[in-house]
């Protein structure tokens, strides 16, 4: 068993109070372990979250960092791990939850692979939420058995462990500054590195959603974001690869008008109360392609 752990929580405007205090619970049950709680606070700007937050001060064995201005996703994870003080690195999104009574004595009874994911748990939610629907969707495809079929591809970085040198030997790359995809490169580079990556089942659960105009509008800032890193992206995002497939101008043509004559109705129905699937996963496709 591993015997040393910095569990490790980026944050923005949002309180897990809930998940650092179960996860102590089960660090503190566990003999012999060497543990802290690190939560980053990448430039919260809602009040109340950051008070919250303070009482995870108070817990044993961890601490919650405030920076001052928010630098995005991949540097919030780097300054993390430069703080850790562990072998081990076990990263947590902070809207997580906790969905075993033994999800940190799994990862640290795995085998020695330098890098494992957990994956994540589709919670219940609106039935006319787009996010939830999106996820569920794609649930299948969560558990270990289909992630092993293409490991580099399917990680996540919502829970995973991680040796503390393999990590800051290959950074987040922090020119990622806005939403999306700062995973999927990781991914790639823990593949030209020649680091396994092990998938197990030991999900943390996705319980919360934002409502349907957040989730369109992060979704229109990751699609900037793939364009912006296409090329080092191509062969890690079923979009590109779809879109690399359209060899015919014409089809592109026609599809980015389509979005220019429809997509604000398009958009209009995803933010409303019933969305489709369908439609959105359209609208994705003639919004990347008037991007491009």
């Amino acid at each position: 068993m591993k015997q040393e752990l910095s569990i490790l929580i980026p944050t923005y405007n949002g309180v897990c109070v809930e998940l650092v205090q179960g996860l102590c619970r089960q660090a503190q049950a566990l003999e012999g372990l060497s543990y802290e709680v690190l939560v980053g606070d990448d430039g919260s700007t809602i009040d109340a979250c950051i008070e919250a937050n303070r009482a995870i001060d108070a817990m044993p064995h961890a601490r919650y960092l405030v920076r001052s201005e928010n630098c995005g996703r991949a540097v919030i994870r780097n300054f993390l791990a430069q703080k850790a003080q562990y072998r081990w690195l076990l990263f947590i999104d902070s809207d997580m939850t906790l969905r075993r009574s033994d999800f940190l004595s799994r990862y640290l009874a795995d085998s020695e692979a330098g890098v494992v994911y957990g994956g994540y748990a589709v919670g219940e939610g609106p039935q006319g939420n787009l996010r939830w629907r999106y996820e569920k969707e794609a649930e299948p495809h969560h558990v270990a058995e289909e992630r092993r079929k293409q490991p580099y591809r399917d990680f996540h970085t919502s829970n995973f462990l991680i040796r503390r040198d393999l990590m800051l030997a290959n950074p987040f790359d922090e020119r990622f500054r806005h939403y999306g995809y700062e995973d999927v490169l990781l991914g790639k580079q823990l593949r030209q590195a020649g680091i396994t990556i092990s998938h197990i089942d030991n999900p943390v659960g996705f319980d919360s959603f934002e409502d349907n105009p957040s989730f369109v509008k992060k979704t229109e800032e990751g699609l900037h974001t793939l364009y912006e890193f296409r090329n080092e992206l191509r062969g890690y995002n079923g979009l590109l690869t779809l879109v690399g497939g359209i060899h015919v101008g014409l089809v592109r043509a026609v599809i980015r008008l389509w979005h220019r004559l429809f997509g604000g109705l398009e958009r209009k129905h995803l933010c409303g109360g019933n969305p489709n699937l369908t439609v959105f996963r359209l609208y994705r496709l003639g919004y990347y392609l008037n991007i491009t």
